[in-house]
């Protein structure tokens, strides 16, 4: 029976399989094969013997049940293992499984391929959410919205700005994982403290050669382990993706609230809102990666933990690993999946949009009144302080602001109602907003990261 929700509820097929055990255990095997074929490679062992072990060295011959009953005895994954390969080899093979190897040569090295098969599913994720956001950039660039800082209304801005900047998060977030793949994506083949003393003086051609035949780099030194900060990095890493996660589900919970609701995620045909109440259009997918994005921050903690193992090392990492990397990778993905389809469906109610950008009555164009002011010969705190007393008697009164500045004959003897009209357009003070979702949407798509 399945018990974690990533088994059966947040999982895409695709990420889950990279941490299955099966998976896991034919990336153990794919290492004891390239360490075979490195020992052949100098000549510690006959070539017929790699030829066996590489041959055997699958989940075809070594399964995930006859590990398990070894391990009944044995008490140790990774001797499990070998002794399963050992059975399937023929022959001298026998010999030479493992040879000069501790466990967390096979197991580290092994590790490095599952990070290097959930990064690329991750990058592609990331890649997939910013093109959308590029497109959405372009598609709202001149869409006008209030903006809105500590929850009030603020100034003008678009819909594009919104989608040009989280695009540009998401920009960086790719430079990071191109960046934690140079750190994350090694291996070691060094023995039982590192010293490489099992393998003598073909040591550093043993590790080299291994970690060519599987495509990594080799580690410059480790003791017995390659050291945890590579994996807190890659931990770090996921739980920055989560946070802009949360931020753009956030926001568009916020923007779909019953008060607001300018954009909803969408809502398929036959879904429910609540059990009790029909009308309800809940943003339940958003609120999901909220939820979710804390337990992938969470998992932090735990990863940088582990960095300080003690003397050559200790194996408080191991069950923590266990948990907190397959659990980032999969609720990251499976987050990543969700934003990209709440995108794609993003429904826009206008209406309201101008509704709200119109809620304050011109207030909102405060800032641009005091700029026209201060270019026709008012000083800027004078202006600020006329603009703010004005403010005031707009709220107190429930007038428009253009309606109180007509009355000001201070400041109708600097401007016209026709230039108060043209200054109270929210359309004409956007300032640089359409050319700078422009220039991220042609910067991101010419020259992606």
């Amino acid at each position: 029976m399945l018990v974690h929700p990533i088994e059966y509820r947040y999982f895409h097929p695709e990420m889950r399989e990279i941490f299955t055990e099966e998976r896991k255990l034919q990336r153990w095997l794919d290492v004891e094969a390239a360490l075979a074929r490195a020992h052949a490679a100098v000549g510690n062992i006959p070539k017929e013997a790699a030829e066996e072990i590489e041959r055997k060295a699958n989940v075809a011959h070594v399964s995930v049940e006859r590990v398990k009953e070894i391990e009944k005895r044995t008490r140790h994954d990774v001797m499990a293992m070998v002794e399963a390969l050992t059975e399937a080899c023929e022959g001298e093979a026998k010999k030479y499984v493992h040879l000069g190897a501790t466990s967390y040569d096979i197991v580290d090295t092994a590790l490095a391929l599952q990070l290097r098969s959930a990064l690329e599913v991750l990058e592609e994720d990331l890649r997939e959410l910013m093109r959308v956001l590029l497109d959405l950039a372009e598609e709202h660039r001149e869409t006008v919205c209030i903006g809105r800082t500590h929850g009030q209304h603020a100034l003008p801005t678009t819909y594009g700005m919104k989608f040009a900047l989280w695009a540009s998060d998401v920009a960086r977030h790719v430079e990071r994982l191109r960046e934690v793949k140079k750190r994350a994506l090694v291996g070691k083949m060094s023995g039982a403290v590192g010293t490489m003393a099992s393998f003598g003086e073909k040591g550093f051609e043993i590790q080299r050669l291994t970690m060519k035949f599987l495509g990594l780099s080799p580690v410059p030194i480790a003791s017995q382990v390659v050291q945890r900060d590579r994996h807190a990095e890659v931990q770090c890493l996921l739980a920055l993706i989560a946070g802009t996660l949360e931020k753009m589900a956030k926001e568009i919970r916020n923007l779909q609230r019953t008060e607001i609701a300018e954009v909803f995620e969408p809502f398929a045909r036959g879904q429910v809102g609540s059990s009790t109440m029909p009308h309800k259009r809940n943003p339940h997918r958003c609120e999901r990666i909220c939820g979710l994005a804390r337990v992938v921050r969470a998992l932090v903690h735990p990863a940088l933990e582990t960095i300080a193992l003690e003397h050559e090392r200790d194996l408080t990492n191991s069950s923590v690993e266990r948990i907190t990397i397959p659990e980032g990778f999969i609720l990251t993905d499976y987050m990543l999946r969700q934003m990209i389809g709440v995108l794609r469906g993003l429904e826009f109610n206008y209406e309201n949009i101008r509704r709200n950008l119109e809620m304050t009555l011109g207030l909102c164009l405060t800032e641009r009144v005091m700029m026209e002011l201060v270019k026709r010969g008012m000083g800027r705190q004078e202006a600020h302080e006329k603009l703010r007393r004005l403010a005031q008697r707009c709220w107190r009164e429930g007038r428009s602001l253009k309606s109180v500045l007509l009355e000001d004959e201070e400041v109708m003897n600097l401007a016209s109602e026709e230039e108060l009209d043209e200054w109270l357009d929210p359309r004409n003070y956007l300032g640089t907003a359409v050319e700078q979702v422009e220039r991220v949407v042609r910067s991101l798509r010419e020259a992606p990261p």
